[in-house]
């Protein structure tokens, strides 16, 4: 049972990076396939699928930047955990490490990036930085 799927996804991608793992594969829902497609978005990660297990269970598979070629190995850092939930409004969302990284923000229009965020003035919850 995983207590925080967000911070499942983003410890998996980072535990893979870190050992130099090519794919990762996660049990799917829809917030972890948005959190994934703005990674890919952002050039955080190479490729990201759906594959069907059965009928019933789906999974993600994340293809990861190769370390070697790029290197270069993302931060991922959860902000807002299930025991501490982190509410920020859009005038309050700043740059991440000054330009360089992303924040993401689960608002009512979809979780989108901080940057999207300030231009659409909605804020909500900050769920995590890349950088």
């Amino acid at each position: 049972m995983i207590i925080d799927p967000i911070g499942d996804l983003l410890t998996r991608i980072r535990n893979a990076y870190m050992a130099r793992i090519t794919t990762v594969t996660l049990p799917y829902s829809k917030v972890k396939a948005d959190i994934v497609k703005i990674l890919k978005k952002n050039k955080y990660i190479a490729d990201f699928s759906l594959e069907e297990t059965d009928s019933v269970k789906k999974n993600l598979v994340v293809s990861l930047n190769n370390i070697r070629e790029t290197k270069y190995v993302p931060t991922l850092k959860r902000i807002s955990k299930p025991g501490q939930r982190i509410y920020i409004g859009s005038k309050d969302i700043k740059k991440s490490k000054n330009g360089q990284g992303i924040y993401i923000v689960s608002t009512p229009k979809g979780i989108i990036t901080g940057y999207e965020a300030r231009s659409l003035n909605v804020g909500w919850e900050l769920l995590c930085e890349v950088f």
